[in-house]
């Protein structure tokens, strides 16, 4: 236990976290400024794509991958999960409603990070036996020639999302299931672990199906009840969106020390929920990006960006409204998941309590999934062997069990470790490679302007090398 608080101690997740906020605020800056603002002024298409993928993952049943529909869905199921409802609420009550606003400012910069990567990660995908896999290792492997750099990701987020993760998403869900409920721990361990191995020993066209199905339900229905609790308090909205604003610049504190305090409170919390809930230049939601079956990179690399703004800006910030609007954020004794579903109570009734409940399970759940499949898509890419992937499928279905009857505040910040150590990784990748995903957008636009339904060639892009899915021109 020492060695483990030596590594993840208060000095080093204080390291870790700033430098990972400088990387990921100056890179998204970077790739922002030279995709032209590809988050903003490609917005309309995001949606495009988003509907045309939703319709062909229904009427293509042919194809060697998933639907870029799915491949979002797979991404959004590991991005939406318990932060985005107990994490918010930790966030205000630390933190105070001007974390909100920048909360949102990370996510509208790391959308330009989201998006490179993902191309990237479709641009250097491989093909196996179930369609496509991808993401930092691969490209790290073959555009960068360092192999070693691939593995060592690859460690860490199978360890980071693959089991630890999956652990503390459990605990959470068995937490809210015996406080709604009254249900033990681990009886509704056992019932999550023989879940999660019945979805994931049957590979990632049925983890696709599952994620498909789950995470539009739970994103509906969460915020159609934020937004009725907003038409119920329409007369404060203004005051809402003016208290955020003014306590993101300590307007709201006293002048001197006291305001200086509460913005940096305000920035951190923002800035940290932000980046660990979209996850947007930490290399996770690639390795979905790289399953889809698309005609240009770019395509995917638009629709994962869309992922960004809809966990932050959409389920983030439903919670939000609600928790500052009840104004149960100024109780000090309620804490994460306990003030979520106070302030929905105070709002909607005693029923509250059971909805927080079944969106915990439907967040976490699908969080265990999209996570899952992240470790496995690594495993490949260490050792072909099916004896691995077969171990690592039983280790996640254990972790499952073992973290939904734990105490497990050292695994969480074990988690935070890896994961800042994986985005550092990254983001280090993403910004050698850059020029690469730059030129597939220049590409895409200059086909979008003369009416074509963009496709890419392994010769689209001078230079290119190592390219195994997509062909060169015929007349090349």
């Amino acid at each position: 236990m020492d060695f483990l608080n030596a590594i993840v101690g208060t000095g080093n997740t204080i390291l870790w976290s700033y430098l990972l906020i400088y990387m990921l605020i100056g890179l998204g800056l970077y790739f922002t400024i030279r995709t032209k603002f590809v988050q903003f002024r490609l917005f309309g298409e995001m949606f495009k794509l988003l509907t045309e993928g939703a319709s062909k993952s229904v009427t293509n049943k042919e194809k060697q991958g998933v639907s870029s529909f799915q491949a979002f869905c797979i991404s959004t199921a590991s991005r939406v999960g318990t932060g985005n409802l107990a994490g918010v609420a930790i966030a205000i009550s630390i933190g105070g409603p001007g974390a909100v606003f920048w909360m949102w400012l990370i996510a509208l910069i790391g959308a330009g990070s989201s998006f490179v990567e993902s191309t990237l990660a479709q641009i250097y995908k491989v093909k196996d036996e179930h369609g496509y896999r991808g993401g930092p290792a691969y490209y790290m492997e073959k555009a960068l020639n360092k192999r070693w750099m691939g593995l060592l990701f690859s460690v860490l987020i199978t360890l980071c999302f693959g089991l630890v993760f999956n652990s503390v998403q459990a605990n959470t869900i068995s937490l809210a299931f015996e406080q709604a409920f009254g249900i033990q721990r681990w009886i509704v361990g056992l019932t999550l672990m023989i879940l999660t191995a019945i979805i994931i020993f049957g590979g990632v066209k049925r983890i696709a199906k599952v994620a498909e199905a789950i995470v539009p339900v739970m994103a509906i229905a969460y915020v159609l009840v934020a937004a009725f609790v907003l038409i119920k308090n329409a007369s404060q909205i203004p005051s809402l969106f003016a208290l955020i604003f003014s306590s993101a610049f300590g307007l709201k504190a006293a002048v001197g020390g006291a305001a200086g305090v509460a913005i940096k409170q305000a920035l951190m919390q923002g800035i940290k929920r932000g980046l660990f809930s979209n996850e947007a230049g930490m290399g996770s939601a690639p390795n979905a990006a790289a399953t889809a079956e698309v005609t240009h990179p770019v395509k995917q690399g638009l629709i994962q960006t869309l992922g960004v703004f809809t966990d932050t800006l959409l389920i983030c910030s439903a919670t939000a409204f609600v928790v500052i609007l009840s104004g149960a954020y100024t109780n000090g004794d309620l804490k994460g998941i306990q003030l979520t579903q106070t302030a929905l109570s105070t709002q909607v009734g005693a029923w509250a309590n059971t909805f927080i409940a079944v969106c915990i399970l439907l967040f976490a759940f699908s969080s265990i999934v999209g996570n899952y499949y992240y470790g496995e898509s690594n495993i490949e890419f260490m050792s072909g062997s099916k004896t691995w992937l077969f171990a690592y499928r039983v280790a996640v279905s254990l972790m499952v069990l073992w973290g939904s009857v734990q105490k497990i505040q050292i695994v969480w910040d074990m988690a935070d470790l890896f994961m800042g150590m994986m985005a550092v990784i990254n983001l280090i990748a993403i910004a050698m490679l850059g020029k690469v995903a730059f030129a597939a957008l220049t590409d895409y636009v200059e086909q979008k302007k003369q009416g074509k339904d963009p496709v890419f060639y392994a010769d689209s892009i001078p230079g290119l090398k190592n390219i195994e899915c997509w062909e060169k021109r015929e007349n090349a």
